[in-house]
């Protein structure tokens, strides 16, 4: 891939290095950045992030990123806190976000047995046999985790669960997401890295 090929969103997330060796170990260098041009020129970008929506949006909006994020053609794909901002409202702070992926992402309901923030391994199951993100992964264990969850509707892509079915993946357009880590999910999360790749 040639510079600047494919972009990691510089927003301050904790995975980014994560992600980073991910791809560096499919022999992907990715390019890291905050600046609107260079993410705006991406052949690919990925939107990382770990930690709460308020300060993810705040870091977004700081960086003059809302508007270049919204605006991307090519692929992108939101990761963890990086899909739960490409939803419309995050019930966690009351927080409007970016507004490209239909929902509320919500807090897990308190049941009894079941800890929160939900961690661990998980299968997946593909509701959408034709996103190309998702080829060759349906039943494969990712690894999650969060507090908050997007909600099972005509953008989700693939489902999960944890006491109730949560969206592990969506899609609409352009924009492709994970509410797992691929980039500590081992060969399935190299697969979906990969498939990624190839879009």
């Amino acid at each position: 891939m040639s510079k600047h090929a494919l972009v990691i969103v510089e927003n301050g997330g904790s995975n980014i290095n994560s992600v980073r060796f991910a791809l560096a170990r499919l022999g992907v260098e990715a390019t890291l950045s905050d600046d609107p041009d260079t993410i705006a020129r991406a052949g690919r970008v990925i939107l990382p992030g770990v930690g709460a929506a308020g300060p993810g949006m705040a870091t977004l909006r700081e960086k003059e990123l809302v508007a270049c994020i919204r605006e991307l053609t090519q692929p992108v794909l939101g990761v963890c806190l990086g899909m739960q901002l490409l939803y419309e409202h995050s019930q966690e702070g009351d927080t409007p976000c970016l507004g490209l992926l239909p929902g509320e992402v919500r807090h897990f309901p308190e049941q009894p047995g079941l800890s929160v923030p939900h961690m661990g391994w998980n299968p997946i199951r593909v509701r959408d046999p034709d996103n190309p993100l998702l080829a060759g992964l349906d039943g494969r264990h990712f690894y999650f985790v969060h507090s908050y969850a997007a909600p099972v509707n005509d953008a989700c892509a693939a489902t999960s669960e944890y006491g109730q079915p949560f969206c592990a993946s969506a899609r609409k357009g352009n924009f492709f997401a994970t509410q797992f880590h691929p980039e500590k999910s081992a060969a399935a999360g190299a697969r979906l890295l990969e498939n990624f790749i190839r879009l």
